[in-house]
């Protein structure tokens, strides 16, 4: 009898911490779905990693702009029956263009509310085994809604980078309580891990990105992870720890996630 290969969705796959946990997640027992802007860099990780007869498939999305979540949301639902584990990994934080075509901050496009409505999406594919990663950053500071709808400007990057990853691990958590077959965690992989992301926000090299794919290899495969639905793993700290205090107050979590609900009910 063929054992069933369980299927794993990473966004933001063709570099950084995504490029290195799809490469540590090879083997026969996964079958990789990756996701990616670039389709030539897509082609050639698929290519890269189906050396050993490895089930690679890719998808090419912009997730800044939501119609392209939902797209990809169909193209994968049309080839599959179901998903084990989705990673919500794609991030962005300096950019040069800052607002999207739909008027929300990229950074809060990207970070929040792309992985949000890509995980309701894929809420009917998965079991109750199935795992919602999603990677925060131990960068967190208060939300500020009127910046979340796109009504304000903030000009600072890491500012918005950093609200974008707060009202990330918000929303993992509220998600966590309403949906109780799944396990939904906000994992912290690791500050200043050698990104492309970093890169450009910092200037600097940063430590081995396979750091941050170590973790999210043990929070896909772990027991440790199966019990851990709303919890949030700090990588610095190498445990679950609590998140910024805004994230454990039910009344802002939940003005947070009515905040994006009211984004996209007006977005098509």
């Amino acid at each position: 009898m063929e054992l069933v290969k369980q299927k794993i969705l990473i966004t933001g796959a063709t570099d950084g911490i995504g490029l290195a946990t799809a490469r540590m997640l090879t083997s026969q027992k996964r079958h990789l779905l990756l996701h990616g802007r670039d389709p030539e860099k897509l082609q050639a990780l698929k290519q890269e990693l189906s050396i050993d007869g490895e089930q690679i498939e890719t998808y090419t999305a912009d997730l800044s702009y939501m119609p392209n979540v939902k797209a990809l949301a169909k193209a994968v639902s049309v080839d599959h029956t179901r998903i084990d584990v989705l990673i919500n990994n794609a991030g962005v934080c300096k950019v040069p263009k800052k607002v999207t075509r739909e008027g929300l901050d990229i950074r809060f496009a990207v970070n929040t509310i792309a992985p949000y409505l890509l995980t309701q999406q894929f809420i009917p594919l998965m079991q109750p085994d199935s795992r919602i990663i999603n990677v925060s950053s131990r960068a967190q500071s208060p939300v500020d809604l009127d910046a979340l709808i796109g009504r304000k400007r903030i000009a600072e990057d890491f500012t918005v980078y950093a609200q974008s990853k707060l009202a990330l691990t918000m929303w993992s958590r509220y998600m966590a309580l309403e949906e109780k077959h799944l396990t939904i965690v906000a994992v912290n992989p690791g500050s200043m891990l050698g990104t492309k992301m970093v890169q450009e926000a910092f200037g600097v090299g940063g430590h081995d990105a396979r750091i941050g794919a170590e973790i999210l290899t043990h929070a896909t495969l772990s027991e440790e992870f199966a019990t851990a639905s709303g919890k949030y793993f700090d990588n610095d700290a190498r445990r679950f720890t609590r998140p910024h205090a805004d994230a454990l107050n039910p009344k802002k979590t939940k003005a947070v996630v009515r905040t994006i609900e009211t984004i996209l009910a007006h977005i098509h």
